[in-house]
């Protein structure tokens, strides 16, 4: 037993000195001291019993100071036990320990990786993580591109990681809503609406004004995909999925394909926000740059 305390303590003191030396890259020697006393920790447990963590963090708090205490022992273990995966143990030295211990909680693989692949790619802070994980966003991502994430030999595309559910803040606590205060809400909380489609996007205008005919018609909101170099249009429905909402949306999307896209941009993509989907509607649309997304208030 004498053994594993004095290699768990050896590494947390040689942590404890390192944080002073190497200030630039201490948190990922940190990460890795933690995932290396995990296994020592589960190691222990697994020959001296559960009561080994407490009588470890016990010493360890009176010889080298507070913060070891049982809590923090027991993520370290807990940490060791997650990411002792083959998936898992080369993504160790991505994040921060502060980070790392908010993916302790999802029980799937991919899952974990998704948010380690997300906060390195969007520089996340730990509350942006912990959003994402409490607003459930990888599982409001279709099978179709879980799958493709799973297997990274698919190209992903802008309608992938477009959330279904999209959760738009009820600020304001309606319980009757119309298309009108449904646009407001998403105009006065754009930022993280734009957050729930995917990345990449950006604001253009709402009733955005085009001329058919002699008439003039107006899409709810445009946007833009810097990353898919295309337009969207967004159109809004406080009702169920209907047929003729896939008309009105490629009648927008071909205007704005023909009249405001340019030759270097990709063809415009349409997303329908609606009260309730309708899965036989979208399985016989033909256009596959139409996407429909229920939306939930929260």
């Amino acid at each position: 037993m004498d053994k594993y305390y004095k290699k768990i303590k050896q590494k947390l003191v040689d942590d404890e000195i390192y944080a002073k030396t190497k200030d630039y890259s201490k948190e990922r020697h940190k990460v890795i001291t933690y995932f290396e006393t995990g296994k020592l920790l589960f190691e222990a447990g697994s020959k001296y019993g559960e009561s080994i963590i407490n009588n470890y963090s016990k010493k360890l708090v009176d010889e080298i100071g507070k913060k070891y205490n049982y809590r923090t022992l027991y993520r370290m273990r807990s940490f060791y036990k997650v990411f002792n995966n083959e998936k898992l143990t080369p993504l160790v030295s991505k994040l921060s320990w502060s980070h790392y211990i908010q993916l302790l909680s999802p029980n799937d693989i991919d899952e974990i990786i998704y948010y380690i692949r997300q906060s390195v790619k969007l520089h996340l802070s730990k509350n942006d993580l912990i959003s994402k994980i409490k607003n459930k966003e990888y599982e409001r991502l279709d099978n179709k591109t879980k799958e493709k994430l799973k297997n990274n030999i698919e190209e992903i595309v802008v309608s992938d990681l477009v959330k279904n559910p999209i959760l738009i803040r009820n600020s304001y606590d309606y319980t009757d809503i119309s298309e009108k205060l449904l646009k407001q809400l998403i105009l006065e909380d754009m930022d993280n609406f734009l957050k729930e489609l995917g990345n990449g996007f950006s604001y253009i205008g709402n009733e955005y004004k085009i001329k058919i005919g002699d008439r003039y018609n107006y899409i709810d909101i445009l946007l833009y995909n810097y990353i898919y170099n295309c337009f969207i249009v967004v159109e809004l429905k406080v009702t169920e999925l209907k047929s003729e909402y896939i008309g009105q949306i490629t009648k927008y999307m071909n205007y704005i394909d023909k009249h405001v896209k340019t030759i270097i941009q990709n063809k415009t993509i349409g997303i329908i926000i609606c009260r309730k989907d309708n899965k036989f509607i979208m399985e016989y649309c033909s256009d596959d740059r139409i996407l429909s997304r229920v939306y939930e208030l929260i």
